[in-house]
């Protein structure tokens, strides 16, 4: 409320009128003036408008033109509670509220955090709030909308709450924050809304809120009011997930695309279906290819349009957090891919949001991604570094998510990435790292590990780049978790040989062990493995059926134990032979055939082993953890290797043959004597239910061998693996 009279007056109230005002609450609403306390609505096309107060005083405004009615209560010394009474052509009056009576919503305090770009809970005051307020007239419930756009003329907030007229609720800006504001009484949860910005260019568009965290289904582009009534039920899950560490337990994740696992679900079907075969089958974790809304129904989803918004194609965000609640009370942690590197190009959402590039850099060589068609964010930018720090943290938080798994970080990383000379932008050294971009990953990953105890960071990140999992204050990106793209296209480079040719790319099998320690590595087999022509896994190996799955069943008993976390897309737990095409589901009939049911078996029985066993996981970072017994050989196509836990009281001998030939006897190296049992033997989950080793018990002799002082034989049939504990061990 001001105390005097806003000059030029009639230049202000043609302004307001036509949508080119900053400050419409220095015209509208209350304001006390010498006579007394003068109220101005904006009600265009009534025919008559009166104010009732607090006290039931009413008084009749006058039209000042433009649709802009005025009046004085004379004498009155103070604010005031007061409703709008209106008559339209209609004659009838009608009851409404002023948005224009009441406060700002964000503070001094938010609003320099925004521009300091340390607003780690930005969410809170940004975008769309169900608020209520009490006083001396009764309770008033509404919505309070903030938007940041610092070079907008002016911005008006659009709806189902006001026709979607872009002149009927002009919003403040608050200072020179560049956040616009304004409270809407009788605006509801559920009601859709978008953004009317006139930009620093003069051109009106209409946005999508970019905090809104919910979104209208494509091909509709409104965000939507909403408020959360979820209860959760996982405190046993984060009391237990604060007080373990991720990185060093056993980790087994499973990769699932929410639109084209089975068609048709939602997130609470989601919530009994998915979450019950996942513990079926004895994963740790699932990985959600992006739940971000964006536009394309059928697509990955790595375009995101509303990055605070689940998908609304699947429910609501409530139903999304009973998914999350399912998944915890089941065991299971919940990772979700997260895009900062680049966002969607549609118009109507965050490109040249204030008129000119905001959230994207200006410069296209730094703010155009050419491998994707899509915009980069300016990382630079305090307000812009700000939005995706907190978004990061608003789905840790908000949604109790376990982690994430971060997209394309090699994009962010180099400025030259994808670019020819000439196409790029050093930095200030003359260099070719995006220094912008390193600081708002370690920022973001100090964070999240600070304000989230228990959950993990993961890097999808395809280079050399050093410490990707180093710690941010010995000068690290601070991730928890890198992905082995090393290790993922070397292996499967060497089963997509026949196997009369693997003994000449043999290395492609123990060259990650080069490397293996030089970041926490994560071994991923993900959906970019299974699309665009690079085949299903059962056919990128050469061979008839059989000998496909054999080979696929070994990989898998491979893959499960060497040093890293695990990770499978969808379908490839049994072995689907059709691409992954994210337009339907998988080919769940394929598991009526027992070749493919299973291979499902084995992978729920290898994350059964690995429970069993931390020699399998427990030092997965450390050297101590892992020691060749044979990696050199290629004619039998064969390697053995021994997994061990701390002071080395669990164990495990693993022997991998992809070679088209059994090896019969088979003579192994073991650390300690007595009894060693064949605990598990891919051969034996082939469709023929084929003769297995395991359950077989071998007497270890005092014979050294492969640098063990003792060793036994085993049978290991062609195109399988084995793997060997001491019997007590199984017991």
């Amino acid at each position: 409320m001001t105390s005097t009279p806003p000059p030029d007056l009639t230049g202000a109230l043609w302004a307001l009128a036509h949508g080119r005002t900053a400050q419409p609450h220095d015209i509208l609403g209350q304001h006390l003036e010498e006579t007394g306390l003068r109220v101005r609505v904006r009600r265009p096309l009534a025919t008559r408008v009166r104010v009732r107060f607090e006290d039931d005083v009413v008084i009749t405004l006058e039209h000042e033109g433009e649709g802009i009615f005025s009046g004085v209560r004379a004498g009155a010394t103070r604010a005031m509670d007061y409703r709008v009474l209106t008559t339209w052509e209609d004659g009838v009056e009608h009851l409404g509220d002023d948005p224009y009576r009441f406060a700002p919503t964000i503070g001094e305090v938010d609003r320099h955090l925004i521009n300091e770009g340390r607003h780690e809970q930005l969410w809170t005051v940004l975008g769309a709030h169900t608020r209520s307020y009490e006083g001396p007239m009764g309770p008033v419930d509404g919505v309070s909308f903030a938007v940041w756009a610092p070079r907008a003329k002016a911005v008006h907030v659009i709806g189902d709450f006001n026709g979607w007229d872009d002149r009927a609720h002009p919003m403040r800006l608050l200072g020179s924050s560049g956040v616009w504001e304004l409270f809407v009484p009788a605006a509801a949860a559920g009601d859709v809304y978008k953004f009317a910005v006139r930009g620093a260019d003069d051109v009106l568009r209409h946005k999508a809120d970019p905090l809104a965290r919910l979104a209208e289904t494509a091909p509709a582009t409104g965000s939507v009011v909403t408020s959360s009534a979820h209860v959760w039920q996982d405190e046993a899950w984060l009391e237990q997930r604060a007080a373990s560490d991720p990185h060093t337990a056993r980790m087994s994740i499973y990769e699932v695309h929410p639109g084209s696992w089975r068609q048709g679900l939602g997130w609470r079907e989601m919530a009994t279906e998915l979450v019950e075969y996942v513990v079926r089958h004895g994963f740790t974790h699932v990985e959600l290819m992006p739940v971000m809304d964006h536009p394309y129904p059928p697509s990955w989803g790595y375009h995101v349009t509303s990055y605070f918004a689940p998908n609304s194609r699947f429910g609501s965000p409530d139903d999304f957090r009973h998914l999350v609640d399912a998944f915890h009370r089941a065991g299971i942690g919940v990772l979700l891919d997260w895009v900062p590197g680049h966002f969607a190009t549609d118009e109507w959402a965050l490109v040249r949001f204030d008129g000119l590039p905001l959230y994207e850099h200006p410069d296209p060589r730094r703010g155009w991604q050419p491998d994707w068609g899509s915009y980069v964010f300016d990382f630079g930018r305090p307000e812009v570094r700000n939005f995706l720090v907190a978004n990061a943290l608003y789905w840790l938080e908000d949604f109790h998510i376990d982690g994430l798994r971060v997209d394309g970080v090699a994009s962010m990383l180099y400025l030259d990435y994808s670019r020819e000379a000439g196409d790029w932008v050093p930095n200030v050294h003359g260099g070719r790292e995006n220094l912008e971009a390193v600081a708002l990953i370690q920022e973001v990953n100090s964070t999240a590990y600070r304000r989230s105890p228990g959950i993990v960071m993961i890097a999808e990140e395809s280079t050399a780049w050093p410490g990707v999992t180093r710690p941010t204050d010995a000068g690290g990106l601070g991730f928890g978790l890198k992905w082995n793209m090393g290790w993922m296209n070397d292996a499967l480079r060497y089963i997509g040989e026949d196997p009369v040719n693997r003994q000449y790319h043999h290395t492609l099998l123990s060259f990650a062990m080069m490397y293996a320690y030089a970041e926490n590595y994560l071994l991923p087999i993900s959906h970019d493995e299974v699309v665009h022509g690079k085949g299903s896994m059962p056919y990128k190996v050469p061979g008839e059926q059989e000998e496909r799955f054999a080979t696929l069943r070994a990989f898998f008993a491979y893959q499960w134990a060497f040093p890293g976390k695990q990770l499978i897309f969808m379908g490839t737990e049994f072995g689907q032979t059709s691409e992954w095409a994210d337009g339907r589901s998988l080919d769940w009939h394929l598991l009526d055939h027992a070749v493919h049911r299973r291979t499902a078996d084995l992978v729920t029985q290898l994350n059964a082993f690995a429970q069993r066993h931390p020699a399998m996981w427990a030092l997965d970072a450390d050297p101590a953890g892992f020691r060749w017994l044979d990696a050199d050989d290629n004619e039998g196509n064969t390697v053995a290797f021994l997994r061990q836990a701390e002071q080395h009281d669990d164990m495990v001998a693993v022997v991998v043959n992809f070679g088209g030939t059994d090896r019969a006897p088979l003579r192994i190296g073991v650390p300690q004597g007595g009894r060693w049992e064949v605990c598990l033997d891919t051969s034996g989950y082939d469709a023929a239910g084929s003769p297995s080793q395991a359950g077989v018990v071998l007497e270890a002799r005092p014979e050294p061998w492969q640098d063990q002082p003792w060793s036994v034989e085993v049978r290991v049939a062609a195109l399988s693996a084995v793997y060997l504990t001491p019997a007590s061990a199984e017991a």
